[in-house]
């Protein structure tokens, strides 16, 4: 049988021999934090690259040149103008395509179980473009035995057998918004295949922009791998994060503790603590294992317990405040209060799941007015569930003394603390960025 004018024996070969003159097309679907970098990487090294996204601003945006997104290279973003980039809001060009790399979300729905509509809609709306032959990729955090069990059978239903009609790998994103030390290039690559054909052509066609691969043995070990380093991030942080709950009842500065414990040359490594987790992986993936987890009779306990501890933390961050307040002769209710940093961590603009948002939002609830300072979000993003009509405050001395309280819950670099030391009543600090003992600061 003769399709698209390649022999269905023949598809492998043919997809290896555009990797080899390096002709083949890359889709990327979902141009986010994860998709744009690894889309632009591609394009950087010559590679013709078509990249999806179902938000036409984003598209528009790409389209006439605009970066969205801060920790973006400005030289590397610069291909996004050329004739190696196109840019599109359906899913019609997904037909010129020989490897298709899915990176929508994956979050949590209302009942903390995970929501792979954005997945399987993505999945359902590319089959009627897709052609044999074509390497499909999930690189979107999910729980073991997604691929095998969503991807696989959709793609199939075409009458297709995968690693002979068409070529299906999972290759987790290991992206790090703000950090300069490692990019899309340098960060090793996990990828499993769901047949041996499948991983051999997944290594060789990602190999064109990423420096290193680490292939394992099947998709659901690739899986796992993602939620491992994620779940193992939140445990920690829930776990120094219940340090600092007990150092401060004794009376004991937990920053201090870190800073003395990591002299250690083994065996220990620092991990901080803060007003709670954030951001699109830490906050979610261990979700996702503990809901698979049940279909094997396993609880796990472990992962559930650091849960539980970094999602009470913003509400032990209020209460710390209310306190203070209270020390002051000052109520809650009707308390003017700046929040600075809304980003879940420092020097980027994410506010996915950000603590400082929830902490907004219990405070807006107990009758405080809330601002909030970032120099990353000069005006408050688009959520799904929190609504704030507010721009970012320019942190001037008078504009300082104007507030009952300053939350620092992000400590962004571009903050200027000497002011906001000198400036402000009373700071609530979470993140152990002012030093103890100053009469205005409250750790929390």
């Amino acid at each position: 049988m003769l399709t698209d004018g390649i022999d269905e024996l023949d598809a492998a070969q043919a997809l290896f021999a555009k990797v080899g003159d390096r002709s083949l097309c890359v889709g990327v679907i979902g141009l986010g934090y994860v998709g744009l970098p690894l889309a632009l990487r591609f394009a950087n090294v010559g590679i013709r690259v078509i990249g999806f996204d179902t938000d036409r601003k984003k598209v528009d945006a790409l389209r006439t040149g605009e970066n969205y997104l801060s920790h973006v290279n400005p030289d590397d973003f610069l291909v996004a103008s050329t004739d190696r980039m196109r840019f599109a809001c359906d899913y019609k060009l997904v037909s010129e395509v020989d490897l298709l790399i899915i990176c929508v979300p994956t979050p949590l729905s209302a009942h903390r179980t995970p929501d792979l509509s954005f997945v399987i809609s993505t999945v359902e709306g590319v089959l009627p473009y897709l052609r044999r032959g074509v390497l499909v990729s999930l690189e979107s955090t999910t729980y073991p035995g997604t691929t095998h069990e969503e991807l696989l059978p959709r793609i199939t239903s075409r009458g297709w057998q995968v690693g002979r009609d068409f070529f299906l790998v999972f290759s987790p994103e290991r992206e790090d918004p703000g950090n300069k030390g490692h990019s899309t290039q340098s960060i090793p690559k996990v990828i499993g295949g769901t047949t041996a054909k499948c991983l051999e052509l997944g290594v060789a066609a990602y190999s064109l922009a990423i420096d290193r691969m680490v292939p394992v043995s099947s998709t659901q070990t690739a899986e796992m791998t993602k939620l491992l380093e994620n779940i193992q991030r939140a445990v920690n942080i829930g776990l120094v994060n219940e340090m600092k709950l007990v150092s401060e009842k004794m009376g004991i500065d937990i920053h201090e503790v870190i800073r003395a414990a990591s002299t250690k040359p083994f065996g220990f490594t620092p991990y901080f603590p803060g007003p709670g987790w954030g951001g699109h992986c830490i906050p979610i993936d261990p979700f996702y294992l503990t809901w698979k987890a049940r279909e094997f009779g396993v609880n796990t306990r472990f992962i559930e317990l650091a849960g539980e501890i970094n999602t009470a933390m913003p509400n032990w961050v209020v209460e710390r405040l209310r306190l203070a307040l209270n020390d002051r002769g000052m109520a809650m209710f009707g308390a003017q209060v700046l929040v600075l940093g809304i980003a879940y961590k420092p020097d980027i603009g994410d506010v996915r799941e950000s603590p400082a948002v929830e902490i907004m939002e219990i405070l807006k609830s107990q009758g405080v007015i809330v601002s909030y300072s970032d120099p990353w979000v000069p005006i408050f993003p688009t959520m799904r569930r929190h609504v704030f009509d507010l721009k970012s405050e320019v942190l001037t001395p008078d504009r300082l003394t104007c507030f009952d309280a300053v939350l620092l819950a992000t400590d962004h670099a571009l903050f200027d603390y000497e002011v906001i030391l000198q400036f402000s009543r009373l700071i609530v600090d979470t993140r152990g960025r002012f030093s103890r003992g100053t009469s205005n600061v409250v750790h929390a």
